[in-house]
């Protein structure tokens, strides 16, 4: 009996081994509660496709891009993997991702219901290299009671940037008199210029670079009026933190309760549901020349040499689809790239935090693409390096403005 026991379960791992003919691997960057999701994601797509077996492999932002250096220089890289859009172009480059295009010319339903902002970062005139997850759009985030504390009225969608600025100098206080602020008014990333730079200058009229990125353009009239307004903030007022204070609070200041507002997508949701305090979102303010937000879709793209590119091609319908897009948003991190779901409860009545996720849905209608061309690592490097120096005084605004456009001129050009 212990014999037929065995060689029964020898038939049936050999009959579940021959289901499962292929192996993929996804490798993304996230926490361990999203790569649990994300397993739950891969068993409904195996439950579709018994034939494949989807390997889910999560690491933490920096070990993800180092791990995935490290695996295509040893020539075993993931099946698919995460892609940020800055970084797209410079990986597409390498020759070294798969061009989805066939399929999709075969399958172009596929795209039917997609937003088009979030296709549009992955389009080349080659063809689509790779397809959207999901997407941010920045939004303003604020702490009630810090707001009720100082007797300010919180923020409205009739806010303009002046309006922020002066209501984060209100709530900018020093509790213990030594000269420097125990509480700011505005935590915002005064390094990369997703969530607060990008905005407001385009508020401004202003931009980056130029449409086609041969050019930096931080240095025109309306670009030094931007920047000069974030330096009055920075530097003159001292109601954003600088660098060194916002890591000694875990590089987020509003979750750490000493800041009334801050500026982020929808990716900070399922972190702040849990802070001591009250807060909830409004739109992002208006600029002299109108609203404008970033709106940017971190995506899938899949290694040229896959072995398996039918199989991965599978897994992609899968999660752009309705079904998978209604698993995804369980994670509560992104907004759904299909309207359908976006719009639907899977992602509007969440449980996350009681705000209004719509509010990141309308944005698309201000929204603007972050820039994504070749050498963005490096011209990101010369924008970043050079306004650390200019937001601890070590630098004129106009001096940094200038270095900017030299070296990220430099960038643009060597990556063109």
């Amino acid at each position: 009996m212990k014999h037929l026991t065995t060689l029964s379960l020898v038939l049936a791992l050999s009959s579940g081994a021959a289901l499962a003919e292929t192996d993929i691997t996804f490798a993304f960057w996230g926490t361990p509660e999203e790569g649990k999701v994300w397993n739950e994601i891969a068993a409904a797509f195996e439950a579709e496709n018994p034939d494949i077996t989807l390997n889910i492999e999560v690491s933490d932002w920096n070990s993800y891009w180092e791990k995935l250096r490290v695996n295509f220089a040893g020539g075993s890289p993931p099946d698919v993997f995460a892609m940020s859009p800055p970084l797209y172009l410079d990986w597409k480059s390498r020759d070294v991702l798969l061009n989805l295009q066939p399929w999709i010319d075969a399958e172009p339903e596929v795209l039917d219901g997609i937003y088009p902002v979030t296709l549009e970062a992955y389009e080349t005139p080659d063809g689509y290299f790779g397809l959207p997850r999901d997407f941010q759009t920045i939004v303003l985030y604020y702490n009630k009671d810090i707001f009720d504390a100082a007797g300010q009225p919180y923020p409205t969608e009739d806010w303009t940037w002046n309006d922020l600025k002066e209501a984060a100098l209100a709530l900018t206080i020093d509790n213990d008199g030594d000269s420097r602020p125990d509480q700011w008014g505005l935590a915002a990333d005064l390094y990369g210029p997703e969530s607060f730079m990008a905005p407001l200058l385009r508020s401004y009229g202003a931009d980056l670079v130029s449409a086609d990125a041969s050019e930096t353009t931080v240095d025109t009239p309306e670009a030094t009026e931007a920047f000069q307004f974030i330096y009055d903030m920075a530097v003159v007022d001292g109601s954003i933190p600088d660098q060194q204070t916002v890591a000694s609070f875990g590089w987020d200041p509003f979750l750490a309760g000493v800041t009334g507002m801050t500026l982020k997508g929808h990716w900070t949701v399922p972190d702040y549901a849990a802070a001591p305090f009250g807060w909830n979102i409004a739109p992002i303010p208006q600029g002299p020349d109108g609203r404008v937000t970033t709106v940017n879709s971190a995506g899938f793209v899949a290694a040229s040499t896959t072995e398996h590119p039918d199989e991965v091609w599978k897994f992609l319908k899968f999660v752009t689809s309705d079904a998978g897009q209604s698993l995804a948003a369980q994670i509560g991190l992104a907004v759904p790239i299909r309207e359908s779901v976006a719009m639907s409860p899977a992602y509007l009545e969440q449980d996350t935090a009681a705000i209004d996720h719509q509010m990141f849905v309308d944005a698309l209608d201000y929204a603007r693409r972050l820039p994504s061309f070749r050498g963005f690592d490096e011209w990101g490097a010369a924008f970043g390096d050079t306004l650390d120096r200019v937001w601890t005084d070590e630098m004129d605004l106009s001096e940094g403005l200038e270095e900017i456009t030299i070296y990220g001129n430099d960038a643009l050009d060597k990556n063109r």
